[in-house]
């Protein structure tokens, strides 16, 4: 089935902003001297600490650096659409000011602060979509919330959903504005009956609101990959990939294996040319500070995206080109083929376009260039730009060429 959100918005967005923050935050990844194994936001049940050890850490919860109105102005300047919030993950702890469970980060810390709604008045002000991630299967808090890889058959799931799933939503789709999408996880047993009633649920209150892949049993309106897994050709219909910075979401002491720069301006570019949208993540720490090693690298990404933009957003998935660039990722609108120079080159060669090149520019500085349609030695038509000599050590910049016809086309090898 071809998923379609019916939402500008989402087919446009193209990047958002995934946030992973709850109590795990203050462990960083570390319980009793021992190092989780894996990612840091599964601590609790990778190390299998009992509810009662765990629900002690809200008693530290004290974000002192953690500011909202920064963090989105952040993601604006860094060309970001939408910002997703884990608002409830698995660990079972509510980021905002439920009624329906005390077992949040108004009632439950010494903070008192509802951070959904610092978040939600940023979004507003800035003009950034906001969606909110919340864990609808997993619960290690509750006692008839489920747990992957544990035996659940003594558990009335059906009991968890009606008395804090569902009230849950009611409040994040009722307290906190318009709720651009919900984002579950990890559906496990859950069965078409019940990911119908979590649908039924959010429709009924916020129409407009986007439900993502991973409700389960089929009945997302996009599809989410699994994490940090590029599909290998473009995608029909509206699809988004969930990624990393480093190799976990929350935040992990010892996670220093942040992602270059150029890899994720790579990804992206990848993400982008095969329909999708790159939802990427940062972890803030247990006081609410984003780590360095995030900040550095988006603010990279960010440069490029900004001036970049009209080669990133509103683009459409590209045709299969049968060649391999390793030098360029390809975009494309009507009228408008994209090439993203990654890598130093002294010309721009694009081999089996039928498309006749009207004219090109760089992005980033409106500089004007001269396409030729020509055919190559091996007597195939190409589109060559040969680059100014000022140009040939420059790398990640953007060339939009202008064609004649609306439609992009390949002609096959």
């Amino acid at each position: 089935m071809i998923k379609d959100t019916k939402m500008p918005w989402f087919k446009e967005g193209k990047f958002g902003l995934f946030i992973h923050w709850g109590l795990y935050s203050l462990l960083g990844g570390v319980y009793k001297g021992e190092t989780t194994r894996g990612v840091a936001e599964w601590i609790m049940d990778t190390l299998q600490i009992p509810v009662s050890e765990y629900e002690k850490l809200a008693e530290e919860f004290n974000p002192v650096n953690f500011d909202a109105d920064e963090i989105v102005r952040k993601a604006k300047e860094w060309g970001m659409k939408y910002v997703v919030f884990t608002s409830k993950h698995h660990e079972g702890f509510a980021m905002y000011d439920s009624k329906v469970s005390d077992y949040n980060v108004v009632k439950a810390t010494p903070c008192h602060r509802d951070i959904l709604k610092e978040l939600q008045n940023a979004c507003e002000k800035y003009d950034m979509k906001l969606g909110l991630y919340y864990s609808q299967a997993q619960d290690w808090h509750e006692p008839n919330g489920l747990a992957a890889g544990r035996d659940n058959s003594h558990k009335d799931y059906q009991y968890y959903l009606d008395h804090k799933v569902k009230p849950q939503l009611k409040e994040l789709l009722t307290n906190y504005g318009k709720i651009a999408l919900i984002w579950f996880d990890t559906p496990l047993s859950t069965t078409k009956e019940q990911s119908c009633e979590l649908f039924d649920t959010i429709k009924s209150i916020q129409p407009d609101c986007i439900v993502s892949g991973r409700i389960g049993n089929d009945l997302g309106e996009y599809m989410t990959t699994s994490d940090n897994f590029l599909p290998r050709l473009s995608y029909e219909g509206d699809w988004e990939l969930p990624a990393t910075l480093n190799d976990t979401w929350g935040y992990k002491i010892e996670d220093e294996n942040f992602k270059n720069p150029d890899e994720v301006i790579r990804l992206l570019l990848k993400v982008v040319s095969r329909g999708g949208n790159y939802l990427l993540n940062i972890g803030p720490d247990g006081t609410g500070a984003v780590p360095k090693g995030s900040l550095d690298v988006l603010n990279e990404v960010g440069k490029y995206v900004k001036e970049n933009g009209e080669g990133i957003f509103k683009t459409k998935a590209m045709p299969y080109y049968p060649y391999e660039l390793d030098w360029a990722e390809l975009t494309r609108k009507e009228y408008k083929l994209y090439v993203h120079v990654l890598k130093k080159r002294e010309y721009i060669e694009l081999p089996n376009i039928a498309n006749h090149s009207v004219s090109a520019r760089v992005l980033k500085n409106d500089r004007a260039l001269e396409p030729q349609n020509t055919l190559n030695c091996e007597g195939t038509p190409t589109i060559v730009i040969h680059l100014p000599k000022d140009m040939w050590k420059e790398t990640n910049y953007c060339v939009e060429i202008s064609l004649q016809e609306e439609d992009l086309e390949f002609l096959s090898l």
